[in-house]
């Protein structure tokens, strides 16, 4: 069932921010490139990890990371368990119906990942077949797109603890659908890994900043944000370190 989310008070969110002095910044930790926790370090580190410690320098505040993810995310931020969101989130219809969305800094395609080995995908034309299983990580963007769009091949929902590198290399799905980001994971760290790109867009979406709806002036303090990154060289920057500069929204 879905979630309502209240409005909030006007001002009520950076209130809380500026007389606590801390931003809590609900992330996805395993979101390469965007949000990602080094499995053996524990840091943090991602386009969106930079720009959350940018935004709190701007506001004069600390910060704290609240683990979070795509199928919690309206959860999180409408129960308050978080200011803001700083994962690379999709600006969906479905969305934006219960959070309030900041002007748009990355968008990103949808791809799809094979292995090197398969013959079946060479090309985008090859994954809506009869036959072909194609893996999507369930509570992204990507699995109502997939669903509706897919009239030939079947759909495979992957949830924790499957992942779709481990059902692909297993040879249990032919190719699995991802955005940019997450495809450079695989293309920075696996030779096996191929990248099967649309022929034409085929479903670009915006990124933004989600906030629980209701506080204007939060509202208005991320937008400035974003419009600052952009015109101070921070977000080009910052996209660049993590191989991303291709999907800026100037």
């Amino acid at each position: 069932m879905a979630l309502a989310a209240g409005p909030a008070a006007a001002g009520a969110v950076l209130d809380r921010i500026k007389s606590s002095k801390l931003m809590r910044v609900c992330i996805w930790p395993d979101y390469y490139g965007i949000s990602l926790r080094n499995p053996k370090t524990q840091q943090l580190g991602g386009i969106d990890i930079e720009l959350s410690a940018e935004l709190a320098k701007d506001l004069g505040v600390k910060l704290e990371y609240i683990d979070s993810s795509f199928p919690k995310l309206i959860e999180d931020l409408s129960s308050e368990h978080c200011d803001i969101a700083m994962f690379g989130v999709g600006v969906l219809p479905a969305r934006a119906q219960h959070l309030s969305f900041s002007k748009p800094y990355l968008q990103s395609d949808i791809y799809g990942v094979t292995t090197r080995g398969n013959r079946q995908i060479r090309s985008w034309d090859d994954i809506d077949k009869p036959g072909v299983q194609v893996a999507v990580q369930g509570g992204t963007f990507m699995e109502p797109v997939m669903l509706a769009a897919l009239k030939q091949a079947r759909a495979v929902i992957i949830k924790p603890p499957q992942s779709r590198e481990q059902e692909l290399e297993a040879g249990r799905v032919d190719v699995f659908m991802t955005d940019f980001p997450y495809s450079r994971r695989l293309l920075d760290n696996a030779d096996w890994a191929r990248l099967v790109a649309p022929s034409k867009p085929f479903f670009v979406l915006p990124y933004a900043y989600p906030i629980k709806p209701g506080d204007a002036e939060m509202l208005q303090q991320v937008n400035d944000f974003v419009a600052r990154i952009k015109k101070d060289g921070r977000l080009e920057a910052a996209a660049k370190r993590f191989g991303l500069q291709e999907i800026v929204v100037k």
